[in-house]
């Protein structure tokens, strides 16, 4: 069998599964882009570590980190909060 087949073929999962599946690769996702994005500023580029003096890149890094958590913890629940209904 070829890999072409295997890509085109449609796994057959209840829907309630592949909802659930799908809101964990949405929340691991997310997740990642955001610490990617705040580790590469904050450590990778050193506006998250104060060195002598807290200097206005700092601040605008911490102001960003605390409003972009406030916004990606609101996201999660926002993917979370619909319970899904299992068969049984």
């Amino acid at each position: 069998m070829s890999c072409k087949y295997w890509a085109t073929k449609k796994l057959s999962v209840e829907p309630s599964i592949r909802q659930y599946l799908i809101r964990i690769l949405n929340t691991l996702g997310l997740g990642i882009f955001w610490m990617g994005i705040n580790s590469t500023v904050g450590i990778m580029l050193g506006y998250g570590i104060v060195e002598g003096t807290f200097r206005l890149g700092n601040g605008i890094f911490y102001t960003w980190f605390l409003i972009s958590m406030g916004v990606f913890i609101w996201w999660i629940y926002r993917i979370w909060r619909e319970p899904i209904q299992f068969e049984e």
